[in-house]
């Protein structure tokens, strides 16, 4: 299992030189700080990170003086490689820190009988997936193979008449009464 957020941040934090060093390499220690530029890795003094826990804060968290910016270690790993959210942040974190990849959780789903076939339950079951068909494509393509008229509110399957300019078809009712 995957640690949580704040355990994954806590674990970056106690490395907190070992990640300056690797993404803000341009970057050096000064006392319990490390100093850069910015986020980006930029030569220069105006961002700091907090190497160790102090009556200040907590490792791992940083400033830049210059635009007011603060945040966590994960932020800048985000920054530091242009993620996007915080999954890919965390997974380059893990990646890091040498974690094991999580497992996948699996969403379980609900085991539903199997309705025999042409049975009033299989035909509820089509009918509660159907959807509406006005305003789809599948109404263009209707339309165009000469199906202008459907009578039964626009959604598939039908228990109605369907009818064309050519002819009639009467579909078999499925039991919806």
């Amino acid at each position: 299992m995957a640690p949580a957020p704040c355990e994954l941040a806590r674990r970056v934090a106690r490395e907190a030189e070992a990640v300056c060093r690797y993404y803000l390499s341009n970057g050096k220690r000064a006392g319990r700080y490390w100093v850069v530029g910015d986020v980006h890795n930029t030569p220069g003094r105006p961002m700091f990170v907090r190497l160790q826990g102090s009556l200040k804060g907590p490792a791992g968290k940083w400033t830049d003086a210059a635009t007011g910016e603060h945040g966590d270690l994960l932020d800048i790993i985000r920054e530091c490689r242009g993620l996007r959210d915080f999954g890919e942040a965390a997974e380059e974190a893990r990646r890091f820190l040498k974690l094991p990849r999580p497992e996948p959780q699996l969403a379980s789903k609900p085991v539903r009988s199997v309705a025999p076939a042409g049975s009033q339950e299989a035909a509820r079951r089509l009918f509660a997936i159907s959807s509406q068909i006005e305003g789809t494509v599948v109404e263009t393509y209707l339309q165009r193979r000469g199906i202008a008229r459907i009578h039964h509110g626009g959604s598939l399957p039908s228990t109605h008449v369907v009818t064309t300019d050519r002819m009639s078809i009467r579909r078999p009712k499925l039991g919806l009464q």
